[in-house]
């Protein structure tokens, strides 16, 4: 216990920092995931091209790579942010494409009939989308996008390695000032679990109160 209660204070900043990192990344994630399922099932090509693309290149690249390219290649183009956006942006980006499917299977799931009805009551792409097939589609795609949540809160570890300040970043402090290696990593992991714990407590809600009844 003396580990956590005498580096309470470097526990709690890379505490904070992963909640702040899985927040902010969690958003642009749902937003672009959002984005690229409309593509992908638009009823223009080059949108459906694109929305293929982005999901076939970021599913397939490791996320460490893809770290490297943000934090590394986009200054060489004139972007310079702090290392914690960068973070946020490879984070959120990769795992986009993991909600795009994801919502993509659930819009799936909705008869095409409903979409042909709607359409033919005047209603454009959009409206459909929005009115008709994501509200039914949200409810199916509560636990898929809820596990893909929480792989993000543990994918941020690895930006501790771009000097973003997380929770696994902390044992390197810890580790210099000559505590237990063992209890150092016991206490990240309870970190971590409280994270992923409070992501499933969440999901579970909206879950019961809105998922598909067996």
């Amino acid at each position: 216990m003396y580990v956590l209660t005498d580096n309470f204070s470097v526990y709690w900043e890379g505490f904070l920092g992963t909640v702040q990192l899985t927040g902010w990344s969690s958003l642009l994630a749902l937003l672009l995931g959002f984005l690229m399922a409309s593509f992908r099932v638009a009823p223009v090509a080059s949108l459906r091209v694109f929305g293929t693309v982005w999901v076939t290149v970021l599913r397939n690249t490791p996320l460490t790579l893809l770290f490297f390219a943000v934090l590394l290649g986009l200054p060489r183009f004139g972007l310079v942010l702090p290392f914690q956006v960068f973070a946020v942006l490879a984070l959120g980006c990769y795992t986009s494409a993991f909600i795009c499917e994801a919502l993509r299977a659930g819009i799936n799931t909705v008869p095409r009939g409903q979409g042909e009805a709607a359409r033919s009551l005047g209603m454009t792409f959009g409206q459909t989308l929005n009115l008709v097939v994501l509200p039914q589609a949200f409810r199916s795609v509560i636990p898929p996008v809820g596990s893909t949540l929480i792989a993000l809160a543990k994918n941020s570890a690895i930006a501790g390695a771009f000097s973003v300040t997380e929770l696994l970043g902390t044992y390197r402090t810890i580790n210099e000032l000559g505590y237990n290696i063992v209890w150092t990593f016991v206490w990240i992991a309870v970190g971590y679990l409280i994270i992923t714990l409070a992501i499933s407590a969440l999901f579970n809600f909206l879950e019961r109160t809105y998922g598909v009844a067996r």
